[in-house]
C-alpha cells in the first residue's frame, strides 16, 4: 500500500522546491546597465567606507539598539500569537494550521517592505545615501527579528545573531558559493550550535562587505539630491530579496525542528 504523505511532509516539500527556486534564481549575477554606467564614476573608498558603516550599524543594533527596535513592535503580542498557533498546530496539524505561521511572517515583512520604501525615497530626494545605512540596517534586523517571532524562535543570543547575519550574507550571494553556504545555513539549523573557531567580528565583517558590494552603485546614485530617490527605492528591492531567503530559511527550520521532536 502507498501511505499518504503527512501535511507536514507536504509542506517540507513545499518549502524545500521554494529554496531550490531561489537558488536557481541566482546561478549567475548580471551586471545592470545602470551599475556599468555607475562604476566610471564611484569615486575611491566607497566601497571601504559602505564596509566600515555597514559594520558599525550591525555592532550599534546588536549593542544598543535591539530595544529600541522592539518598540517598534509589540514582542509580546507577536510570541503570544505563536503560542496560539503552535498550540492549533498540534490539536489539528493540517495545511491550515502550518501555514498560519507563514502568513504571519509574510503580513510583517510586507509592512516593513513599505516602510523601507518610504524611507529610502524619502532620503534620497535628500540626497542623502550614507547616513541612511543605519536606518537600512535596522531595517533589515527588524524585519528579520518578527519573522523569528512567528515562528518562535529568539534573535538576541549569539548562536542566533551568527544564524541572521549568515542568512543576510547567503541571500546575496550567486552560484555555487550561494549553493556552499546556504549548506552552512542548514547544518546551523540541525545543530544549533556555532561553527568551530567562529569570530562574531569577521562575521559581521563578511556579511557587511556582501551587502555595501551589492548597493555600491545605487548608495552612491542615494547621494546626488532628487535623483537619488531612484537609488533609495534599491533598499526595498535588496530588503524584499533578503525577506525572501530568510523566510524560506525560517519556515524551513521551523518544520524541520517539527519533523525531528517525533523521531524516536
Amino acid at each position: 500500500m502507498i501511505s499518504r504523505k503527512s501535511s507536514l511532509e507536504k509542506e517540507l516539500e513545499t518549502v524545500l522546491k521554494q529554496e531550490q527556486r531561489y537558488i536557481d534564481k541566482y546561478k549567475e549575477k548580471k551586471e545592470s546597465f545602470l551599475n556599468q554606467k555607475l562604476a566610471q564614476k564611484i569615486p575611491d573608498g566607497l566601497q571601504e567606507k559602505l564596509d566600515a558603516a555597514f559594520s558599525k550599524a550591525f555592532f550599534l543594533v546588536f549593542d544598543k539598539g535591539t530595544g529600541i527596535i522592539e518598540k517598534t513592535y509589540k514582542k509580546e503580542d507577536l510570541e503570544h500569537g505563536y503560542k496560539v498557533n503552535a498550540y492549533s498546530a498540534e490539536i489539528r496539524e493540517n495545511k491550515n494550521t502550518l501555514r498560519t505561521f507563514k502568513k504571519g511572517a509574510a503580513a510583517s515583512s510586507r509592512k516593513n517592505l513599505l516602510l523601507s520604501t518610504a524611507e529610502g525615497v524619502g532620503l534620497g530626494v535628500l540626497g542623502i545615501g550614507l547616513p541612511d545605512i543605519p536606518l537600512f540596517t535596522g531595517m533589515i534586523l527588524k524585519s528579520i527579528y518578527e519573522v523569528a517571532l512567528h515562528y518562535g524562535y529568539a534573535y538576541d543570543t549569539e548562536e542566533e545573531r551568527y544564524f541572521i547575519l549568515k542568512l543576510i550574507q547567503v541571500s546575496l550571494l550567486y552560484g555555487e558559493e550561494l549553493v556552499q553556504e546556504n549548506q552552512k545555513t542548514d547544518l546551523f539549523m540541525e545543530m544549533k550550535k556555532l561553527p568551530e573557531g567562529y569570530d562574531m567580528k569577521k562575521q559581521v565583517k563578511d556579511t557587511s562587505s556582501m551587502l555595501s558590494g551589492e548597493l555600491l552603485y545605487m548608495k552612491f546614485l542615494q547621494g546626488i539630491p532628487v535623483v537619488g530617490a531612484a537609488g533609495g527605492i534599491y533598499d526595498t528591492v535588496y530588503l524584499q530579496r533578503i525577506m525572501k531567503y530568510v523566510k524560506i530559511k525560517y519556515q524551513k527550520r521551523f518544520l524541520l525542528d517539527k519533523a525531528r521532536k517525533r523521531l524516536p
